[in-house]
């Protein structure tokens, strides 16, 4: 039994995908939520650089006396999870291989699409984890950058010109290469599910990385008698790295429910 929190960021407010499913799958869980808002997005960046911005986050967050730290950012989880597992004596649990495991095990005619930022797909990491588990399996990667900002300005929703345009032309090349299995290789894109759905057809799996990872972190806790004392309320706090004020708007959007907890914003250059 272990009441410590559990610490989870992300390069800006998709990690509260996979924050939204901890809280489904371990009600009892405090959870320390940071979101890098103000150096949003992580994707296009250096590896030296997101390392960098990965320890100052990891630094804030170590703060706090938690028990396991989630990288609920694929950009991260690609490029520096073995960094950050090394440096820190807590478990540090990434979204790449629970997603990687799941489109191995969900496509039937062994040919994988992969959607993420460009450092995700520059990293390779998919690739590599899909091939441990299923070495037939064809993987096509992409990268998608402008889905982040997208989604950062509430431009996700069907019906929406833009982002529709932008979906049919990054996601068209899967269609065509017949892919039956897409991981959504970023935590932002679980809001664009039913866009990405449209495009590609119901007869192509999603594979969404946040649910995946949580669904991991869970049994993880479990296996290790690592959970909370049975029978208590679980509290989630939040805090970002730019303005706080416009964060409960966008969080209920990831969250799927008003956001009514404190928000505060952290000078992370402090870290």
């Amino acid at each position: 039994m272990d009441n410590r929190p559990i610490g989870v960021f992300d390069s800006g407010l998709g990690g509260l995908t996979a924050v939204r499913e901890l809280q489904r799958l371990l009600p009892g869980e405090d959870i320390i939520y940071f979101g890098d808002t103000g150096r949003v997005p992580y994707g296009g960046r250096s590896r030296d650089t997101i390392i960098r911005y990965a320890r100052q986050d990891v630094a804030f967050l170590r703060t706090f006396d938690l028990k396991a730290i989630v990288i609920a950012c694929g950009t991260v989880s690609t490029t520096a999870l073995d960094v950050l597992a090394a440096e820190n004596d807590i478990p540090v649990w990434g979204v790449v291989e629970p997603a990687a495991a799941a489109a191995a095990a969900a496509t039937r005619n062994g040919r994988v699409g992969l959607i993420g930022t460009q450092a995700t797909i520059r990293s390779g990491a998919y690739e590599r984890c899909i091939a441990q588990a299923a070495p037939r399996t064809e993987v096509m990667a992409a990268a998608c950058p402008l889905f982040v900002p997208l989604v950062e300005n509430g431009r996700f929703r069907r019906g929406d010109v833009v982002v529709e345009t932008v979906a049919g032309e990054y996601l068209a090349p899967f269609r065509a290469a017949g892919v039956d299995t897409l991981v959504l290789g970023c935590t932002h894109y679980p809001l664009l599910t039913e866009v990405i759905g449209h495009c590609m057809g119901p007869k192509v799996t999603l594979i969404d990385v946040g649910r995946q990872c949580a669904d991991a972190v869970a049994g993880h806790l479990r296996d290790r008698d690592a959970l909370g004392q049975p029978g208590r309320t679980g509290e989630s706090r939040y805090y970002v790295s730019d303005s706080a004020e416009d964060f409960s708007r966008l969080a209920s959007i990831f969250l799927r429910r008003n956001v009514e907890e404190t928000v505060k914003q952290v000078e992370i250059w402090n870290y």
